[in-house]
């Protein structure tokens, strides 16, 4: 009962921010901005994260295909750090093993097919080194970003390089959905892929270290993920396969960043997890929402967990909705989502950066909502009344780029007039 009165309570400052910004317009956001912007961490010492991730997976942003020249890359990659540069960011989340692959000489995985168009062929030159060294040169900060288990996009071993680990134990791989994951639930399994991530950290003066939204794939109806095995193996001690799995994920982020700190003492871990942990009709401490995802439940992240118990130096959630009247979850919304996450780090160690969905700007399929140029920045004037969210990242790379509506340069002359450090 107390934890319900808390989330009207919630729910009730949220209405007020949002009546605010619909009564206010576009005038809040353009008032913010005459006056330099009025936000908390606006007040901070000029310091906010700002950040853009630059995804690899499929030539998602960069590079714009495979089999581009060395030069070529080097370009596009230069152009990508100059344009976060012009639109004062101050942080690259860069996609450096995408497909349990690698984007520097590893010596455990094979060079990315992403670049060369064959897994496991030299591009003649460093990516990850390139991008860590001119991203510092212009004043960025560089987060090497990871996916832990995800192998392939498709379900083929044969389709991997021979040399591949996958293929040389294929008791650690599990067909699901039409792709291939490593199996969280094997101890060699997390042990390696800690040792082929942090290869990199050792290596370069990468900034942070960044896990995404996939841990236990997102479900896939009518299928298994098959670790029966393992469970047998190492779940005795567990009430559930659930608790088990959870257990495994907990290990993956407490070890790593346990690993992060010895090897590199100055990098951050940050995680960008699905934005939604569990819905209120499930768990009194969930979000007041009904999303058919929780990651708790179906990726067996206990994201929250993370931030309470400070094993992480940031997270960023993927608030990927708009920011609609709180009778309109639909099945999230944005104005829900941002203080149910800014009461979860407060007091705490771990800083709380929110996910934008940049992507969805001026996409037609998108709804109503995301076809005004000033959603996002309407996002940022809502965040902003929350002194636990320490700044916002975008996605994409190439989203920033195109911009089609005009929503990220609106951010920009609404919110960043001045350039500002990440927090420290």
């Amino acid at each position: 009962m107390l934890h319900r009165k808390s989330r009207m309570s919630r729910r009730a400052f949220a209405a007020t921010a949002l009546s605010a910004l619909v009564a206010g317009g576009g005038a809040v956001a353009a008032g913010a901005a005459m006056a330099g912007g009025s936000d908390p961490d606006r007040r901070r010492a000029g310091r906010e994260m700002r950040g853009v991730w630059l995804a690899t997976v499929v030539n998602r942003d960069w590079p714009s295909k495979p089999g581009l020249t060395a030069a070529e890359q080097r370009a596009e990659l230069i152009a990508h750090l100059d344009r976060a540069v012009k639109n004062r960011l101050n942080t690259v989340i860069f996609q450096v093993r995408p497909t349990a692959d690698a984007l520097w000489d590893s010596p455990y995985e094979p060079w990315s097919q992403y670049l060369t168009g064959t897994q496991g062929q030299d591009p003649g030159w460093d990516p990850l080194g390139t991008a860590v060294e001119e991203a510092h040169a212009r004043g960025l900060e560089l987060h090497a970003w990871f996916n832990p288990y995800r192998i392939a996009t498709h379900a083929d071993p044969k389709k991997l390089v021979a040399s591949h680990p996958a293929r040389k134990h294929p008791d650690w791989a599990v067909t699901y959905g039409g792709k291939l994951y490593y199996n969280p639930g094997l101890p060699e399994v997390r042990a390696f892929v800690q040792d082929a991530m942090l290869d990199a950290v050792q290596k370069y003066p990468v900034d942070a270290v960044h896990f995404d939204d996939y841990f236990y794939p997102y479900p896939v109806a009518g299928e298994t993920f098959d670790d029966d095995a393992a469970y047998d193996a190492y779940g005795g001690g567990f009430a559930d396969r659930a608790a088990w799995r959870r257990d495994n994920i907990d290990k993956l982020v407490r070890e790593t960043a346990a690993r992060i700190k010895k090897i590199r003492p100055a990098a951050q871990f940050g995680i960008s997890p699905f934005g939604v942990w569990r819905n209120a009709a499930t768990d009194s401490l969930g979000s007041d929402t009904q999303a058919g995802v929780q990651t708790y439940d179906d990726l067996h992240a206990d994201t929250r967990k993370w931030v309470r118990e400070g094993w992480i130096d940031y997270l960023c959630p993927q608030l990927y909705w708009s920011a609609q009247p709180l009778d309109q979850q639909v099945p999230a919304n944005y104005a829900v989502l941002v203080p149910w996450w800014a009461e979860v780090a407060r007091g705490g160690r771990t800083k709380l950066y929110v996910g934008e969905a940049l992507y969805k700007a001026g996409d037609p399929a998108q709804p109503k909502a995301w076809q005004d140029p000033a959603e996002l920045s309407r996002h940022l004037t809502l965040a902003g009344k929350h002194p636990e969210v320490r700044g916002h990242m975008y996605f994409a790379a190439k989203d920033v780029a195109t911009d089609p509506i005009g929503a990220m340069a609106r951010v920009v002359a609404d919110h960043y007039q001045q350039p500002a450090k990440p927090p420290r």
